[in-house]
């Protein structure tokens, strides 16, 4: 599904999805006409608004929500689609049916809105022929005793957002991190971070083996930091997968394990490592590499992702300020954080986060750095590392964990240590990555998580 204004016009239907084999996919049963992958996006986005679920755990290929999980592979990809484009478009679209409106909803009508904002998402940003967006959305409404007293408002609605020539310009992220953003980085560079949240995130790939050789097989392209880059698509399709060839990384989160230089030989301590990204890093690096967190759950999926790639180390549940264990030569700690440096990929995280949860989080990151330290062998090299755009989960916990550790300095981050992204290099030699960096052939082959690494050694 292309997320762009101009394939909104587009009236006929887009010719029939085919699995590998090229026969073409079987509709669910029950779901014809294409009102099951909508009827499964308005209780995906019910949950998100409603409940304030992530959109990871509604579309967990096991534990995911059972209206999406009875979907064919290619109504998954439609919904999906469909409840991306309508949070990350979120605040053009409500401009859009606010003005579309004669009165405002009572809250009351939560539900329609939701339609109307569904149904405004495939206007507005799908390859959707206009009138399935409509037809589709006035079914929606019919289908339920509290919503179908509206068919004709949501009808008329949502036929004057087809005659618009386009959508409204707004933000691409929340009020209230907008406001932070600009703060932080000033109202030029805020333009610039939100312009590349407008496009969805591409599908980057860490190879196990030869990078070049896998973006060949692929189609993909080989970035001057080492990741194999694709457009998007299914990844458990590609070929490779079954056989452990690549593991699914931002070209971002794939930076601070590479921090730690050579690492052959030495004891490496991942904290916080699940799903088990940057142990895979370390393992095929050489470490000897203990992965620790206190997510039981999440640490099978390090353990079933390690098991694909052919990958061992050793896994401990436990908080890693309870870790009783010998110093290490090494530490990763990508510690837990708002995760907002993620919005192209989760911009569900924007609506389900808030300014409390950066404050309390930073208090969490603070002890770990803390343990970390304390679990580090004299002369050993620390990274730490979070997915966040928030100063104070990032460059505000690297300066005071210098000074509550006296023996703590930073070993600054070189240019030829981050090809190509020489500029997120910060004066005190620590990395911070924006979206908008990473320019490549589109917007869709651009950009990159928003992340903040330091690398400090402990005194010997």
């Amino acid at each position: 599904m292309r997320d762009n204004a101009s394939s909104r016009r587009r009236q006929r239907p887009a010719a029939p999805l085919r699995d590998k084999a090229g026969s073409q996919e079987k509709k669910s049963p029950g779901l014809e006409d294409g009102f099951g992958p909508r009827r499964a996006a308005l209780k995906l986005l019910e949950a998100l608004h409603r409940k304030g679920t992530l959109f990871d755990a509604l579309t967990d290929p096991v534990r995911g929500d059972e209206a999406y999980l009875a979907l064919t592979p290619r109504d998954r990809a439609l919904c999906r689609a469909i409840v991306l484009s309508s949070l990350r478009h979120q605040r053009a679209i409500d401009a859009a049916l606010d003005a579309a409106l004669d009165h405002p909803l009572a809250e009351s009508a939560w539900k329609t809105r939701l339609i109307l904002v569904l149904g405004a998402a495939q206007i507005f940003y799908l390859d959707v022929p206009a009138h399935a967006a409509v037809a589709t959305a006035v079914s929606l409404t019919g289908a339920a005793r509290d919503t179908r007293g509206f068919r004709g408002l949501v009808n008329a609605v949502l036929r004057k957002l087809t005659r618009l020539e386009a959508p409204p310009e707004a933000p691409h992220v929340p009020d209230w991190l907008e406001t932070r953003w600009r703060k932080a980085y000033g109202d030029s560079r805020f333009a610039e971070i939100d312009r590349s949240l407008g496009a969805p995130a591409p599908l980057d790939l860490t190879a196990t083996g030869d990078a070049a050789a896998l973006a060949e097989r692929l189609g993909g392209e080989v970035l001057s930091t080492g990741t194999v880059r694709l457009a998007g698509g299914d990844v458990t399709a590609l070929d490779g997968f079954d056989a452990g060839a690549f593991f699914v990384q931002d070209a971002a989160a794939a930076l601070p394990a590479r921090l730690l230089g050579t690492v052959r030989g030495l004891r490496v301590a991942d904290l916080c490592a699940a799903p088990g990204g940057k142990t895979a890093q370390l393992c095929l690096a050489g470490a000897a590499v203990t992965a620790v967190d206190l997510n039981r759950s999440r640490l099978k999926r390090l353990e079933a992702n390690l098991a694909r790639l052919g990958l061992a180390a050793t896994i401990i549940a436990s908080p890693a300020e309870q870790l009783k264990v010998e110093p290490f030569d090494a530490i990763l700690l990508d510690a837990p954080c708002s995760s907002t440096g993620t919005l192209r990929r989760h911009p569900d995280v924007g609506f389900l986060k808030s300014a409390a949860d950066i404050t309390a989080l930073a208090g969490v990151q603070a002890r770990l750095v803390d343990a970390a330290v304390a679990l580090l062998k004299p002369g050993g090299l620390l990274v730490y590392s979070t997915c966040s755009l928030e100063p104070e989960e990032g460059e505000d916990q690297a300066r005071q964990a210098l000074q509550r550790h006296a023996g703590l300095v930073t070993v600054e981050v070189l240019a030829d240590e981050v090809p190509g992204l020489e500029g997120a290099i910060t004066p005190e030699g620590w990395l911070r990555t924006l979206p908008s960096m990473l320019a490549g052939k589109d917007a869709r082959l651009s950009g990159l998580d928003g992340f903040f690494a330091a690398r400090f050694r402990k005194a010997g």
